[in-house]
């Protein structure tokens, strides 16, 4: 999917770093550059291993380098998905949205998308090709300056699209990829009659190509040749010219399938229960034992990565592989035969199980930016093992304890919408596991809260409370005391919000709790004494939270301690010292996608900024605030608490600008995409024009701190806010 660390997908028109060179394709990628040009909506068609994604991709990024700025282009690979509902999500996903609010994701795409001059790739939508073809649909209704690429084996099937079908490779084109790829291999293989002829045997296909280029280590051209015309005539009794060539694919995928030892097949089946790419060590426990000691599986791995059955990537979090789709289904095919696929799934979902604990452990600790991103390349698997468990009647109590574990990909790596999807369908039938379904509703409460539904929450909250005090589980009761504390805060109870979250960490205390949550229910203490007016108060408590973040390493709760300690420095008449704390608390809450935790410390960084003298840039910033808080949800929560410093902003500016050239500030503000306003926030980029024009310097009159309303508090809900 997406890397949450590198650029997003409006980078510009630069295709992906690939590691084996492109050949050929040069007409293809001109006419398909061109069919983008003319239409709103093309499909790439073809059979499978017939080179279509990689000149998408190719056509794609040709294609915005030849828009003007601003316009960019985003690849989605559907192949991952499993169920029809999270088509859409995917898409929010990989084009690096954020949405915390109730709205379904497609309302998020026509939003945020919204103006976007851009071009989406849909790859792999075949298994789920009719909620795929409403989105598009939808979307091109929606979204006059959209354009979208489609990949498939087949057409979407909607009015006014343009199909694209691509043919394999021509003769010299596909010796070309042949000796190319062997090379690669370290096997120079010379053009030649026995070449020529295997490359016309393979019709051209790449992916054929590939896989017989990774068999040259072994067999020489002419080898290969023989065994393959045994192939083929056994499979088609001689009418090996009239062979359509999607049997041509499943025929060289058979032979090398052939090739490989007993162990390279056993292991070539097993891996197809993977979604998306795996590591190492998820291989060797999912599919070691019963024939194949865990001990062998990364030499028989290689092997298979030699043989180009698998393909290699680097990630964020290190080496991973990764089967294009049709190899895993033909091993996929096998593993059903051997009856052994359901007890791959299991073992996946244990795996998985295992790791989404190991995350939770590992997030309060200096691990915890490497947490998310593992959570990030691992969602294709994680998803599917959520299926596995909500698919079994005797397993709910598997997927309601998963799908609480991860409350930490939902709510700090900004996963609100999907995760609750996921938390409420895991709740729909009766465990009987009680503990495992208390942790699920006390996280639904959590990102109900976060999302603005207080009523959902409310009535989520107090089932969980109630049904954990019949069962006497103290950490459950304590949980749902401290969201429930949460949700006075944001709906201005600060009396109720102190007496409750006290309650709450005194349950943590008694219990030998520590962790992010217990650390953001001190966070969300101070909001509410500082909201009281004890200023000096909050600072104590922010203080001995950032201490004990330092001590474990916790850089996300740490993020809104900094965010309170920033306006006491401002408070106190120290706006440089509040500037540094707010760059830190940005830089933390943008690395974890948390949107409401950059956009609180963008709106105090407005009010710093005024204060020191630079009324524009401070109603840019309001701008770039006001943009992105529809898709947390109602601006500033409708808190007369939270709304005090971003009026005194507000106040401020207009009278050093005039009504006029505020609003024009704020409209150049409005827009800047996410990245940009924390970029620019952050002074990443220098300031444009509108930022250069001349403003009043100094200190800009009803700022000084002795004209401040309440503090303003950094968190939106509470505890692990964010997203």
């Amino acid at each position: 999917m997406r890397d949450p660390h590198g650029p997003g997908p409006w980078a510009g028109g630069a295709p992906p770093l690939e590691l084996t060179a492109f050949i050929g394709r040069s007409a293809e990628l001109a006419e398909l550059t061109a069919a983008l040009g003319r239409a709103r909506l093309v499909t790439v068609t073809g059979a499978g291993g017939v080179g279509k994604s990689r000149l998408a991709v190719r056509a794609a990024a040709r294609w915005a380098a030849g828009e003007p700025a601003g316009a960019g282009w985003g690849r989605v690979e559907l192949a991952e998905v499993r169920d029809p509902q999270f088509v859409a999500y995917a898409v929010v996903e990989a084009l690096g949205l954020t949405d915390h609010t109730t709205r379904l994701p497609r309302e998020t795409l026509l939003e945020q998308l919204a103006g976007r001059r851009m071009l989406l790739v849909l790859d792999g939508f075949e298994p789920l090709a009719e909620p795929s073809a409403r989105l598009v649909a939808r979307l091109l209704r929606g979204l006059p300056e959209l354009r979208v690429l489609a990949v498939g084996r087949r057409p979407l099937g909607l009015a006014g699209e343009r199909l694209f079908p691509l043919a394999p490779l021509g003769p010299e084109e596909a010796v070309e990829l042949l000796t190319d790829r062997a090379r690669a291999h370290g096997v120079p293989v010379a053009d030649g009659p026995e070449v020529r002829e295997l490359c016309r045997r393979l019709e051209g296909i790449p992916l054929a190509l590939e896989l017989a280029a990774g068999r040259l280590r072994a067999l020489s051209p002419a080898q290969l040749l023989h065994r393959l015309g045994d192939r083929f005539r056994l499979l088609t009794g001689g009418a090996r010219d009239a062979l359509p060539r999607h049997r041509t694919l499943r025929t060289a995928i058979g032979w090398s399938h052939e090739l490989c030892t007993p162990a390279e097949r056993l292991l070539w089946a097993r891996l197809s229960v993977f979604a998306g790419s795996f590591d190492l060590e998820a291989a060797e426990y999912v599919c070691g034992g019963a024939g194949l000691p865990a001990e062998d599986v990364l030499d028989v791995l290689s092997e298979l990565l030699a043989q180009s059955v698998l393909a290699r990537e680097e990630t964020p979090v290190g080496p991973r592989y990764r089967m294009l789709d049709t190899v895993r289904e033909y091993g996929a095919e096998w593993l059903a035969a051997a009856g052994d696929a359901d007890r791959l799934r299991r073992r996946h979902r244990d795996w998985y199980l295992g790791l989404a604990a190991w995350c939770e452990l590992e997030w309060c600790t200096p691990r915890q930016r490497e947490v998310a991103a593992r959570v990030d390349v691992e969602l294709p698997n994680l998803r599917a093992a959520l299926e596995c468990c909500l698919t079994e009647p005797d397993e709910a109590h598997l997927g309601q304890h998963l799908a609480g574990s991860l409350w930490f990909c939902w709510v700090g790596c900004g996963r609100l919408s999907e995760g609750r999807r996921w938390l409420e369908r895991s709740l729909e039938p009766e465990s009987g596991y009680e503990r495992a379904r208390l942790k699920a509703l006390w996280v639904l409460g959590y990102v109900a809260i976060l999302q603005g539904d207080t009523g959902a929450a409310l009535r989520v909250l107090r089932t969980c409370r109630e049904r954990a005090e019949r069962a006497g589980d103290a950490v459950a009761a304590a949980y749902a005391e401290h969201r429930t504390g949460c949700l006075a805060l944001v709906t201005d109870d600060m009396a109720g919000a102190e007496t409750l979250l006290r309650s709450a960490l005194e349950r943590y205390r008694a219990v030998g709790e520590l962790n992010s949550n217990v650390l953001m229910g001190r966070v969300e203490l101070a909001m509410a004494r500082a909201f009281q007016g004890d200023l000096p108060g909050a600072v104590r408590l922010c203080e001995e939270v950032r201490r004990a973040c330092e001590d474990h390493g916790e850089r996300w709760a740490r993020s809104y301690a900094l965010y309170v300690l920033a306006y006491a420095a401002w408070a106190d008449g120290d706006p440089a010292g509040a500037r540094e704390l707010l760059a830190n608390a940005l830089a933390d809450a943008h690395a974890f996608r948390d949107l409401l935790g950059s956009v609180l410390v963008i709106e105090l960084l407005a009010l710093v900024t005024v204060a020191q003298g630079d009324p524009v840039e401070a109603a840019v910033l309001q701008g770039a605030a006001g943009r992105l808080w529809p898709s947390v949800g109602l601006p500033l929560f409708g808190s007369a608490y939270y709304n005090a410093p971003h009026e005194l902003c507000e106040a401020a500016a207009r009278r050093a600008l005039g009504d006029a050239r505020y609003a024009e500030c704020v409209r150049a503000g409005a827009g800047l995409d996410r990245e940009a306003a924390v970029a620019r926030a952050l002074r990443h980029q220098k300031p444009g024009a509108l930022g250069a024009l001349p403003a009043p310097r100094g200190p800009v009159p009803g700022t000084g701190p002795g004209q401040r309303e309440p503090a303003a508090s950094p968190t939106r809900k509470g505890g692990e806010t964010a997203g």
